[in-house]
């Protein structure tokens, strides 16, 4: 998945420059978790909450997600971008303005937001912009969509937590971008990206983590 393959841009893509995508999916989604067994698509049990998070490249942010116990379900897609339904191959052409995202399904009463909020700020590097690792363009973005105020409240106080311990590190300021989902389609990916590293153990898993925890609020 590295981005200079594909001639990703790190610059976002402006309305006027934006492939036009299609009005619906061009491609079914699997029904269940190859890992979970639970469904990728809604609706879901009522007393879950959803989230989605940015952490470059989709097929390892989705793996340190489903291990989670607590976490109902994930699914990768794109999303925060202008095109509608767009393509893998679409994507990494930075004409869509999407982040390969996660979508997070989680039981609350089993696993805590600030837990995987935790799982979120520690296995990324958010201080790099339009990249991650070896993946560069706007696709690779550090991205944490929320869907509740109370996800909103406690992401904007780990962001500044987080981000007060990684400058006094020698750090840049945290890039994430924290916004509410409502507005911001999740587009499921392709199947063969659905839980990739479940189907390809030892595939392609780079993150640029800093290798600094979450202080405690």
């Amino acid at each position: 998945m590295f981005s200079s393959l594909f001639g990703s841009k790190t610059r976002m893509v402006t309305p006027e420059d934006a492939l036009p995508g299609r009005a619906t999916r061009s491609f079914d989604v699997p029904a269940t978790h190859e890992v979970l067994g639970t469904p990728l698509e809604g609706p879901f049990p009522e007393g879950l909450e959803t989230f989605y998070v940015g952490l470059g490249c989709f097929w390892g942010a989705e793996k340190r997600f489903w291990r989670v116990p607590g976490v109902y379900t994930t699914a990768v897609g794109y999303q925060g971008g202008i095109t509608p339904n767009p393509t893998y191959d679409e994507v990494c052409t930075g004409r869509t303005g999407h982040a390969e995202n996660v979508l997070v399904v989680y039981d609350p009463a089993k696993v805590s937001t600030y837990d995987l909020l935790k799982v979120f700020w520690e296995n990324h590097d958010p201080t790099q912009g339009y990249r991650q690792g070896n993946d560069v363009g706007t696709q690779y973005r550090s991205a944490l969509y929320v869907t509740t105020p109370e996800q909103a409240e406690l992401a904007q106080a780990t962001k500044q937590a987080y981000e007060k311990v990684l400058v006094a590190k020698g750090f840049d300021p945290i890039t994430t971008e924290v916004l509410s989902a409502e507005g911001l389609p999740f587009y499921y990916a392709e199947p063969y990206h659905q839980q990739y590293l479940y189907k390809i153990p030892h595939g392609y898993d780079c993150h640029a983590e800093t290798g600094i925890a979450l202080p405690p609020l």
